[in-house]
């Protein structure tokens, strides 16, 4: 597991079974039972806490991770690796952290 990977995860109910994109720095995942993800959805809003999605990153259809809808999720609940994000666009992925959380200095 590495930060802006793209996994499966089995959320409790409403959410369900949905991909999820980590966020957690890297040596978390070596040593922590929870993690900070991004949820998945196909609810396309074109705002700019979204970060799009599609099969070039290994899912079946365009989507979004919603930084507005961060959460901390077990390992357990993460089930295979869909895919990730190239480098190319980890800079999208903190943009869209930053107006999320209203950190000015990530959104430039």
């Amino acid at each position: 597991m590495r930060q802006f990977e793209i996994w499966w995860a089995n959320l409790p109910a409403p959410a369900g079974r949905r991909p999820v994109l980590l966020l957690s720095r890297n040596d978390a995942y070596q040593y922590l039972s929870k993690f900070i993800v991004a949820e998945v959805t196909t609810t396309i809003r074109a705002i700019p806490v979204e970060v799009r999605l599609s099969r070039r990153e290994g899912l079946p259809s365009s989507c979004v991770a919603n930084l507005d809808n961060i959460r901390t999720v077990a390992r357990r609940w993460l089930d295979s690796r869909a895919g990730a994000l190239p480098p190319s666009r980890h800079r999208e992925v903190k943009r869209a952290l930053g107006y999320a959380l209203a950190w000015d200095e990530l959104i430039d």
